[in-house]
Formats: structure tokens, sequence, C-alpha cells
């Protein structure tokens, strides 16, 4: 159990885990007594409306417990995969897209309150979907096809007019994360590093004009090898 919470595994579904745990207080708190925390969402370009900004995305409809349901997993996924894969950007990239969808919501969306994670939950995905776009390698690649394949029906979310949705919430959310993807590109991994640098010595093992140690021998050991070479390559 000790070797468990030392690893990785462990340190990326941790946090999340916690995170739904928290969202899932809150909503069990609004259903059982009745109490509306629609006020804590986001109300765009008021001053009342910006704490919503950090508290909104713990807020889900208080009469559609299916509003939390269907955030629950894609954000324990995305985030985990990113805790996981990305650990060395992975708590600013989370921070930086949590704020900044928060921020741009309340700056360009329609003046109703926006509540849920959703928003947080399309820069997640879009994160790490772009990280295969920018970062080019297999890893991030294979991460891009496989979140691809799990959440393309999320893009339908980014459509105006959706009665009771925040599109905006979503589309701004999914550009967000395209931002910091394309802010982090250069952000490798260790084994990003070692692979690069695997590659990088591959290539460079073929084809030299110069022998390697040219610069090394003087030229009095040059002379010698060429004369011990033109010997050894006489026939008599």
């Amino acid at each position: 159990m000790s070797k468990f919470k030392d690893s990785g595994l462990y340190q990326s579904i941790k946090f999340p885990a916690g995170l739904l745990v928290l969202l899932w207080i809150i909503q069990l708190f609004q259903y059982l007594t009745g109490f509306n925390l629609g006020g804590f969402g986001i109300y765009p370009r008021h001053l009342i409306g910006f704490k919503g900004v950090f508290t909104s995305p713990f807020i889900h409809s208080s009469n559609d417990m299916m509003h939390l349901i269907n955030n629950s997993v894609p954000l324990f996924v995305s985030m985990a995969v990113i805790l996981f894969f990305y650990r060395r950007v992975a708590y600013q990239s989370i921070a930086m897209i949590y704020v900044l969808t928060g921020l741009a919501v309340w700056i360009f969306a329609r003046p109703v309150f926006h509540i849920g994670a959703s928003g947080v939950i399309y820069g997640l995905v879009s994160f790490i979907f772009w990280n295969g776009i920018f970062r080019r390698n297999i890893k991030s690649i294979v991460l891009a096809l496989i979140i691809l394949l799990l959440y393309s029906g999320m893009f339908l979310g980014v459509l105006p007019n959706q009665p009771g949705i925040s599109w905006e919430s979503h589309l701004i959310g999914g550009l967000v994360g395209i931002v910091v993807s394309f802010f982090f590109r250069h952000q490798l991994e260790w084994e990003e590093i070692a692979e690069k640098e695997t590659v990088m010595i591959e290539e460079g093992e073929e084809g030299f004009f110069l022998e390697r140690d040219t610069f090394e021998k003087t030229f009095d050991q040059r002379k010698r090898d060429r004369h011990q070479d033109w010997n050894s390559n006489t026939t008599w």
C-alpha cells in the first residue's frame, strides 16, 4: 500500500479524486437543504459576478444531478492524465486554464449566471489534444488520439444558442486550452528530453564529412595514418 501511495499514479489521481469529493459534498448540500448556490456563478461584466471566476466550477445545477454526473468522469480523467503525463507543467497549466477560462467568461459571455466545471473540462481536454499537435512526440500524439476518441462529442458543446447550456464557457475553455498548451510546448518532460537527445545522437552518428577525430590529431599523426593506409591498401 505504501508503494502505491508513493507511485506516480497515486499522486496523479489523489488531487482530482479529492476535488470530485468536494464537488459532490457541495452538490449534496444543495440537494438536501434546497439551498441554491447559483449566485456563486460567473455573472459577466458585473462586479457581483466576478467571484464566480473562482467559485463557479464548484457549483452545479441544484435541481439536476446529471449536470455534475456528466462532468465528473471527464474532469477526473482529463486532470489525472495531465498530472500523470505532464508533471512538470501540470499544476501550472491546470491553474491557468481554471483562472483564464473564468476571466474570459466574465468578460465575453452572456449576462446570465454561468455555473459548472464544463469550461475547465473543455480547457483540460483541449490542452491534452493540442499537446499532441505542438509537441509532436509519440506519447502526446497517442494521448491526443485517445482524447479525440473518448470526447469527440464534446465539440458539439461549443455551438451557440443551446438552451440552458453555457456554450460560451465550453468554447472559451477550449480556446484557453490551446493557448496554455502552446505556452508550455517547450516545457518537455524528462523522458521527452531523453528521447529527443537519443534521436539527435542517432541522427548525428550518420555521415560525417570529416572523421570525428580529425581535429584531435596533429599534422604528423595524420601523415603517418595516410602512409599506413597506403601501405595496407597496396597490392604487390
